[in-house]
């Protein structure tokens, strides 16, 4: 995913893959149970890679809005409902936990990921934020009511 969209996430693949492999199933079990981190993957089972990933977190400054992160699908899937499945994994996620907003940022320029997103409701806030690791660009905030 880091290697495809680096630019949809919040590190980059060399910090990635230093990361040891018991911090990722300590990643795992914490976004498998309660309402801090959900994680949801797409997986098309037989052994094959997984297709897809979204998560979902709740930050302090505003418990009831769900923050929609690391949105991936691959490339051979883009334009299929996999994202609204994936996204809507997440609202329900968010729902069952008592939240009624998401919230994601995505790069200015990506027309294709922010026309995706407006087709599932999501609405430009007009808030405009810097890009977690490449600070030059731009994200823009997009929100919907659940």
């Amino acid at each position: 995913m880091l290697a495809d969209s680096p630019l949809a996430f919040l590190e980059t693949l060399a910090t990635a893959a230093a990361r040891p492999h018991e911090a990722y199933r300590q990643r795992i079990i914490q976004g498998s149970r309660g309402c801090q981190l959900a994680q949801f993957v797409a997986d098309p089972g037989n052994r094959a890679r997984l297709i897809g990933h979204a998560g979902g977190t709740v930050l302090p400054d505003d418990p009831n809005e769900t923050v929609v992160f690391t949105v991936y699908v691959t490339p051979a899937r883009r334009g299929g409902k996999l994202l609204a499945e994936l996204v809507e994994a997440v609202a329900a996620w968010s729902r069952a936990c008592g939240r009624d907003r998401l919230m994601l940022e995505v790069a200015e320029g990506n027309h294709r990921a922010i026309r995706a997103y407006e087709k599932l409701g999501f609405e430009d806030t007009g808030e405009r934020v810097p890009h977690p690791v490449v600070p030059k660009l731009t994200e823009l905030r997009m929100r919907r009511r659940i």
